[in-house]
């Protein structure tokens, strides 16, 4: 039987609470934490009651091994839990969770989508479009991204990794550009937004010929910069640098099908890695699955990559396993 994952955890979760109290944790999550989730509880046919006991001992089980619970506040969007729903459910609950307001600004481009923002901001100066897109979640920006030419990609891309910082002044000029961004306040340090970090992050989810395209182009301008970013840069072949007791906790994670997939384009010695943290039995059989799975399209391996290494970046955020060979202990 596949193992739960996280996300289906959270969807089985929320289900189980009921509207009012699904609402009220709702009200602390992210644009995309709600797209992720709503879509998720939308999939979730005929959970068994057994299931639903285990969820609910191991989220008890979880909260005792801490003493608080931190949740970022967050404004809330109409459309997620409507196409994830459907109209009356999705009315109920946001109705609670908007409590009549309005996002505006940078906070209401992250609850559309990735094409819709596009074409808003397209037109923009690329440093305007560079200061926007650090203030969106990573897989957002990407997204948004992938909607402009290879030109505009590019050189957006290369304003995000030099661009050092932005000052409350330029925020508050954004804000009139898009309604309101954030809250501007002349005492605060400048945000510590932008840089090689930022722009390695967004990487980190582009497909293999985008990145290719931009990472040229930053070679072009900034060897050494070039250089900087592909340090910060997590790639699937770096799993191999986590550790046994990480691996472990990453495959209880990653889903069966989407492994399979991920090893067709990794090395034997990463496959070696993967089988040796599982049981004799469930390693035999994943070798077994993956010799006898037919050719796949190197889009669709990179794709699946991609997934499990946003996992892999959740879990060294939540200080479960330690990215090893970065000299840090999280990306975002």
């Amino acid at each position: 039987m596949t193992e739960t994952t996280g996300l289906q955890k959270a969807s089985i979760l929320m289900l189980a609470l009921g509207e009012s109290e699904a609402a009220e944790v709702m009200k602390f999550l992210g644009p995309r934490e709600v797209l992720k989730l709503g879509a998720a509880m939308a999939t979730m046919k005929g959970i068994a009651h057994e299931q639903v006991v285990e969820v609910l001992d191991d989220f008890r089980s979880q909260t005792e091994l801490n003493s608080t619970v931190g949740l970022d506040s967050d404004e809330y969007i109409r459309q997620v839990l409507t196409k994830a729903l459907g109209d009356d459910k999705a009315s109920v609950l946001l109705s609670r969770i908007l409590g009549g307001k309005d996002a505006s600004g940078i906070e209401s481009l992250k609850w559309m989508d990735s094409q819709s923002v596009s074409e808003l901001i397209r037109n923009e100066h690329p440093q305007i479009i560079a200061t926007i897109l650090v203030h969106l979640e990573r897989d957002q920006a990407c997204e948004i991204l992938g909607h402009f030419t290879d030109r505009l990609r590019n050189d957006v891309v290369l304003r995000i990794a030099t661009l050092d910082g932005v000052q409350p002044a330029a925020l508050r000029e954004l804000n009139d550009v898009l309604t309101k961004l954030l809250s501007g306040n002349e005492n605060i340090k400048k945000s510590s937004l932008g840089g090689v970090r930022a722009a390695a992050e967004i990487l980190n989810f582009m497909s293999g010929e985008q990145e290719g395209s931009v990472m040229d182009n930053i070679k072009n301008y900034d060897n050494d910069m070039a250089q900087k970013i592909m340090d910060e840069m997590f790639v699937f072949d770096n799993v191999i640098d986590i550790d046994d007791r990480g691996i472990q906790l990453l495959l209880r994670e990653v889903q069966s099908e989407m492994l399979i997939i991920a090893l067709k384009g990794a090395s034997q010695e990463l496959r070696d890695k993967i089988f040796k943290n599982m049981s004799q039995r469930a390693g035999e059989m994943m070798r077994e699955d993956l010799e006898s799975k037919g050719p796949v399209r190197l889009s669709e391996v990179e794709s699946q990559q991609k997934q499990i290494l946003q996992i892999v970046r959740r879990l060294a955020d939540e200080g479960q396993i330690v990215l090893g060979g970065k000299g840090e202990d999280s990306f975002v």
